[in-house]
């Protein structure tokens, strides 16, 4: 069988070569591989539930041809989005198990032989190459007079359950837990109360912070505190971020609100062309990005602040900060062109990001950019296509900007 006609080889083909990968249905190309039936791979179109060789671990079972292509497709998902998403893309029955999507990815990137995973083709011998052909004559005698004798048939004996067992049987599936998804996986049936641990350690501090307080008024007198002075003070002290003005990055002022707010991205030309149709046609050379924190006080009340950041992208935008802008400027983010920073306060990359963090976005099937290996900036890497894993990307950026703040710049308000 050639590999255009065995479905399995041809979509490791069109992985290979990059080939286009697309669905089609009764009513022709879709979009969808749910409501899809075929999967056209190359020139070569397969329904998309025909059989293939790739066998199920421990069974002469296969797997179907898109139950193989999932796989692929959510190849860098975690378990429990990965067995979501194939719920959601049609896959009911026959999905890959968590522990052989290695197997599956690595044989699709032709690392690993078939061996036993794949069955063999029709009419394919499983006897190793160069064996001779066993005959009656290369028989031992007592394995011919047996042969050549009628095949003797015991019956079968009758299997009678024991009573015993089917009381224990039903005892331990009593005590089953069905695992359907990854509420039921967290949620157990014994409800864990950690109230009094957390009152009693409330306590405890309220003390601390109440004797500390006594012994600084003891020590030193209580400064008069100036409002307008304060107030001043909070506003020179929230960070700043600068983005790069190319028209070809991926985060740009028409879409940065949203990303680092919503934790959504949209791509810069639809952000422009709705803010156009809304009336607006050019972007705020200075926007103002809020960002609600939430934490436990002493007493365990939940409590929420709210964090002001300011992203530009311009040298003359953050001018209007005034002479210490750029004490309060924590993150650069770049495309990886080094004309970016001409007009920086710090224009050579290695002493840039020495002073302030820097974050090289781009996609995540993007090649690695070798001109930025020795710039000390970390790679975020945006999914063309999987919206869903946006909150992921963002809660990681703000992960690392709040821990180098704290190390580098920790007078900057961040409550």
């Amino acid at each position: 069988m050639s590999s255009n006609t065995d479905p399995l080889v041809a979509l490791r083909e069109a992985i290979k070569s990059r080939a286009e990968i697309t669905y089609a249905n009764s009513s022709g190309p879709c979009s969808s591989l749910a409501s899809a039936t075929t999967i056209v791979l190359g020139s070569s179109k397969f329904a998309k539930s025909i059989p293939t060789r790739f066998k199920k671990q421990g069974t002469s079972d296969v797997y179907p041809l898109h139950a193989i292509y999932i796989v692929w497709l959510l190849r860098d998902a975690h378990v429990a989005e990965y067995m979501k998403q194939a719920r959601e893309l049609g896959l009911v029955s026959g999905i890959v198990g968590v522990t052989e999507r290695k197997h599956v990815v690595d044989w699709l990137e032709s690392k690993v032989p078939d061996g036993n995973l794949l069955a063999p083709l029709p009419g394919e011998s499983t006897t190793p190459g160069g064996t001779p052909p066993r005959t009656l004559s290369s028989l031992p005698a007592t394995s011919q007079s047996r042969s050549l004798e009628a095949p003797t048939v015991t019956p079968a004996k009758r299997y009678h359950t024991d009573a015993h067992d089917l009381e224990v049987v039903k005892k331990i599936r009593l005590n089953e837990v069905e695992l359907q998804d990854r509420n039921t996986v967290l949620r157990g049936i014994k409800v864990n109360n950690f109230g009094t641990l957390r009152n009693t350690y409330a306590e405890k501090l309220k003390k601390l912070r109440e004797s500390s307080r006594t012994g600084a008024s003891a020590t030193a007198p209580t400064p008069v505190a100036d409002p307008k002075a304060a107030a001043r003070k909070a506003r020179n002290n929230q960070p700043i971020i600068l983005i790069s003005s190319s028209p070809t990055a991926l985060i740009t002022m028409h879409n940065v609100k949203k990303f680092l707010e919503d934790s959504t991205f949209e791509p810069s030309q639809e952000a422009r062309a709705r803010a156009a149709s809304e009336g607006n046609a050019r972007p705020d050379d200075l926007i103002a990005v809020y960002r609600i924190r939430t934490h436990i006080d002493a007493s365990g009340k939940e409590m929420r602040h709210k964090t002001t950041y300011f992203v530009v992208d311009s040298v003359e935008a953050l001018s209007k900060f005034g002479t210490d802008a750029w004490d309060r400027v924590v993150c650069v983010m770049t495309t990886g062109q080094q004309w970016q920073f001409r007009p920086y306060k710090w224009n050579e990359p290695r002493q840039l990001f020495h002073n302030v963090k820097g974050i090289y976005v781009s996609w995540s099937n993007d090649p690695p950019n070798t001109k930025i290996k020795d710039w000390n900036v970390e790679t975020l890497k945006i999914d063309p296509h999987r919206r869903h894993v946006d909150k992921q990307v963002v809660a990681h950026f703000w992960k690392t900007l709040d821990a180098w703040i704290t190390t580098n710049k920790p007078w900057l308000n961040k409550s």
